[in-house]
């Protein structure tokens, strides 16, 4: 059994200057290349979740400008709406005032020419009335020349 812990004896120390330059790499590893590597790859996420962050903001940004927009170009065409439709108004109210004055102005000759007629029926009347004597007398003479006593 001693020679067992002479043989694992003679390992150990075999072992040590292999420790001892492990250790050296792994302290020279953590300081030299891990510890710079940590900061680089903690600055690079940090750039990227600041580029992330400043992305989602400018998105939030452009959501509401379009929010925005999309409130002004609906407040603009309701504007539109609402001037066309007075215009609209406006148009059907002088083209009832033209109808109406074009109506009265039918009217008013259209009872003018019934006036007339009705003067010119009336004088038509008048004048049948008062030749009606004549032109039954000329009628009889037509007819009866002879039993007329008519001299023609």
């Amino acid at each position: 059994m001693q020679l067992i812990f002479q043989q694992l004896g003679t390992l150990f120390l075999g072992a040590v200057p292999t420790m001892l330059l492990f250790i050296v790499l792994v302290l020279a590893y953590q300081f030299l290349v891990q510890a710079p590597l940590s900061k680089t790859l903690q600055a690079r996420r940090d750039r990227t979740e600041g580029a992330i962050e400043a992305a989602q903001q400018a998105l939030a940004l452009a959501e509401t400008r379009a929010t925005e927009y999309a409130d002004k170009l609906r407040q603009a065409r309701g504007e539109v709406f609402k001037l066309r439709e007075a215009r609209i108004k406006q148009w059907n109210a002088e083209r009832d005032a033209a109808l109406d004055v074009a109506r009265k102005a039918a009217a008013l000759k259209v009872s003018q020419a019934k006036a007339a007629l009705e003067a010119e029926a009336a004088l038509a009347r008048h004048a049948i009335q008062a030749s009606a004597g004549d032109l039954a007398l000329q009628v009889v003479r037509a007819v009866l020349p002879v039993a007329a006593g008519g001299s023609r």
